[in-house]
């Protein structure tokens, strides 16, 4: 099934330069790149992005982590994107993120309250449709 992923390659992943690198591992599994942009995200967007979890406590550092520099936003399409970004992406832990993922790779624990794992994706197609209108309001989903 043919399905839209949104993809964030988070400030660390910007800041390692992996941005060439992700997008080369995306384009590897065949999967189309419909819309791609850097942005230095504000709290009124992330608020809405993550609206989900502005109450847990680790709010405050997530929001910290995700204004500190640019990040890379796109929209991914290809059967079953969503399942197979995430199993690309791996473990949202980096600690347990297999070797060969983008995790697994390219994150590593640091301290703090914010996990900083370099990538994030949708993971449903409900909250793909929703995230994609958020970063790119003007896109046809």
């Amino acid at each position: 099934m043919t399905e839209r992923t949104l993809v964030i390659i988070k400030p660390d992943g910007v800041q390692q330069k992996k941005v060439g690198e992700i997008i080369r591992r995306i384009e590897r599994k065949a999967y189309d790149l419909i819309a791609l942009r850097m942005v230095t995200p504000n709290e009124t967007l992330l608020r809405e992005h993550y609206s989900d979890l502005v109450d847990k406590p680790f709010f405050p550092g997530l929001l910290r982590y995700m204004m500190e520099s640019p990040v890379v936003v796109m929209v991914v399409e290809g059967d079953n994107v969503i399942k197979g970004w995430r199993t690309l992406m791996g473990s949202t832990n980096p600690s347990e993120a297999a070797p060969g993922t983008i995790r697994g790779d390219f994150a590593r624990d640091w301290p703090g309250d914010e996990v900083r794992n370099v990538s994030h994706g949708s993971d449903s197609v409900e909250h793909a449709q929703r995230e994609i209108k958020i970063w790119f309001p003007d896109l046809e989903i």
